[in-house]
């Protein structure tokens, strides 16, 4: 079977197509932002049961490029690229985490962390990028003339360009806001080669630069905006309907900053349905930090309006933004799944970051956001204590050490509830003795 794609404008009056081994980020008829369509027809023509045998077969095999958790899927992503020009690092099958302890804590039993951090940069956004340079490397093959990808980010976005652009062999560009993420997500990039250009603004200071210098042909845009990612980090609410044996939860939880994972979310989710592999959709919950909510104070509005903010800054670096690139997309895609959007203070986000920690997570602080979404939530009775949660872990918490330094030695502008210092002892028996008989006298069986 032939199965097709292109790039189709998101404009319902105007739908303009584009083939996606052309160099185009936004319609040119009417400047909307794309999307990457499926011959849907030509896919229904295999029955669900056959998808999901396929799919089932694939996942985590060695068969190349299959075994990857989105080219096990690859028909649904790019059917027509070359195997050759596939850049894959095995990405996907990350651990779906049943939160048990952390669960009971809340009252709710039916609590699960899909782990896209376990993953070889430690974000979800290996899932994008894998597709993007692996067009990026088809079209390079093609005679494209694209020398470089570039990408404004706040850490995890340049880090997997970095990492799979030095795999194919191609050169990266990144810009990052000075002083504002990690030195883990800093030295990311460094260590993979690319050309690291630290901007003294915001993330979207770097992505107005970013959208300029991408005019150029030679070098080709790696951010959301691009819906090549999309294709990828759809494969995320595929997985995890996978990993349930194909049945759907009632509520998935995911953070948002750019919100291109939220709409790419969606995306996943709806090809199942059209192709009948589920008939039952979930809620879909944005959770925004409150110093970056531009997205929850539209939806305060019913999405009537939209205005782009500064934001300030939060502990969840990587959703820093003010005005999001896919803020469109987004919003369709929570008008589709009776969404719902929350924010959470800087507070609430290291708590509930600190609090999952102390059940065996690890958590950074963007799922902080994501778990102090659903605390508030279950507190106000929006979710039900019944209902079969997921919670997206968007990135590892080895990535934002200071962050979990900071929070246990209470350097925070708030108190850490669950702080959990060294105790300083001298190096004798007696008094490693006289601390371990306190701190157990005093820690009550979980």
């Amino acid at each position: 079977m032939s199965y097709r794609a292109w790039f189709q404008c998101i404009n319902e009056q105007c739908k303009e197509r584009y083939p996606l081994n052309r160099i185009i980020y936004r319609c040119s008829k009417c400047d909307s932002l794309l999307e990457v369509q499926h011959d849907v027809q030509a896919l229904a023509a295999t029955d669900a049961k056959s998808w999901m045998k396929l799919f089932e077969d694939r996942y985590k095999s060695t068969q190349w490029p299959y075994g990857s958790g989105v080219w096990g899927k690859k028909e649904w992503i790019l059917p027509e690229i070359s195997d050759e020009n596939i850049v894959s690092l095995y990405e996907g099958g990350t651990n779906l985490f049943w939160a048990e302890r952390f669960g009971k804590m809340l009252g709710i039993e039916n609590l699960w962390i899909k782990l896209c951090g376990n993953s070889h940069s430690g974000s979800f956004k290996d899932l994008g990028m894998t597709v993007l340079v692996s067009q990026v490397k088809q079209m390079i093959s093609e005679g494209a003339p694209i020398k470089a990808v570039a990408c404004a980010s706040t850490g995890d976005t340049s880090a997997a360009l970095a990492v799979y652009c030095a795999a194919a062999g191609i050169q990266s560009i990144v810009l990052l806001p000075k002083g504002k993420i990690s030195i883990a997500q800093l030295v990311q990039p460094i260590a993979n080669g690319a050309l690291v250009l630290s901007l003294d603004t915001d993330f979207d200071g770097c992505m107005r630069v970013v959208k300029e210098i991408t005019k150029d042909e030679t070098i080709y845009l790696a951010n959301s905006m691009n819906s090549l990612r999309i294709e990828g980090q759809k494969t995320v609410g595929i997985e995890i309907l996978q990993q349930f044996d194909w049945v759907t939860p009632d509520v998935i939880i995911i953070p948002g900053g750019n919100l291109g994972n939220v709409s790419a979310l969606g995306s996943g989710l709806l090809m199942m349905r059209d192709l009948g592999l589920i008939t039952k959709m979930p809620r879909i919950v944005v959770a925004q930090a409150e110093r970056a909510n531009p997205l929850y104070r539209s939806y305060l509005t019913g999405f009537k309006r939209f205005e782009p903010i500064v934001a300030q800054k939060t502990l969840a670096s990587a959703i820093q933004i003010g005005n999001p690139v896919s803020i469109e997309k987004a919003v369709r895609t929570l008008k589709q799944f009776n969404g719902v959007v929350v924010d959470a203070t800087e507070q609430e986000l290291s708590d509930a970051a600190a609090m999952g920690d102390t059940t065996g997570m690890f958590n950074c602080p963007h799922t902080g956001v994501a778990l102090a979404a659903l605390i508030k939530m279950l507190k106000a009775g929006t979710i039900d204590k019944a209902e079969h949660v997921v919670v997206i872990s968007t990135a590892h918490g080895l990535k934002f050490t200071d962050f979990k330094v900071n929070y246990h030695e209470g350097n925070m502008e708030f108190p850490c509830t669950y702080a959990n210092r060294p105790i300083e002892l001298p190096p004798t028996v007696d008094a490693v003795k006289e601390a371990l008989k306190k701190a157990l006298d005093r820690k009550k069986p979980a």
